[in-house]
């Protein structure tokens, strides 16, 4: 088993966090690899920005943390590239070499954090539970919009019409008059789809509408 890419935690292989460490430095590597696993946090090594690459972490949760200067590829631009690839998981960069434009560039992109080597081993399990702490934020808010794209998906056309005009502020009667319906009618499919999209309130139907882009009925018919 080599230095540059492997499992370093037995908590790998399960679905907790893992730290993607990418350094060309192996001293560095296994360091990061030690400190890590001394808080119980499964840990992943890679010499390079591809061997990180080939090492397809996929939906792991966890955070990586990146050395500004790799062989290749910088750890800057591999931010843009891992961006590009739809791989978002919070990016904690470390250097040697770092400068003021090098961590603004990283921390506009959405780097959590920029630490100068040598930093303290406290500084970076900070960083790394901020970074961990964001990525299950970003996760939990995908499952919602997943959820909530589903429960829309489960409305009828009709249900899904009249959501956009009760989302609008309009009253039962005049969705009704601007639908050609009864204002029964508009109560019934109002009912349906609260019912269908989990909502409590119509301040939690309009949150809704607007986490899905779901506004007027100009907008649905796009």
């Amino acid at each position: 088993m080599t230095l540059t890419s492997r499992d370093t935690s037995p908590a790998a292989s399960q679905s907790g966090p893992v730290v993607f460490v990418v350094d060309d430095d192996a001293s560095v590597r296994e360091a990061l690899g030690a400190l890590f696993r001394s808080i119980g946090l499964a840990v992943r090594l890679f010499g390079s920005a591809l061997e990180f690459l080939q090492g397809k972490p996929g939906e792991t949760p966890g955070c990586i943390v990146l050395d500004v200067r790799l062989p290749g590829v910088s750890g800057l631009d591999f931010q843009t590239q891992l961006s590009a690839l739809g791989i978002h998981l919070p990016i904690i960069f470390m250097t040697g070499h770092g400068d003021i434009p090098m961590s603004v560039r990283a921390m506009k992109a959405g780097a959590i954090d920029f630490l100068a080597k040598p930093f303290r081993e406290q500084d970076m399990l900070d960083a790394v539970a901020a970074a961990i702490e964001c990525d299950g934020r970003r996760r939990r808010d995908l499952e919602a919009i997943s959820n909530l794209r589903s429960h829309f998906a489960s409305l009828t056309p009709r249900e899904q019409e009249v959501l956009t005009h009760v989302t609008s502020g309009l009253m039962n009667k005049q969705i009704a008059a601007a639908l050609g319906l009864s204002e029964i009618t508009v109560k019934i499919h109002r009912g349906n789809l609260m019912r269908k999209m989990g909502a409590r309130s119509l301040a939690d139907l309009v949150r809704q509408a607007e986490a899905l882009g779901v506004g007027t009925p100009l907008e649905m018919a796009r």
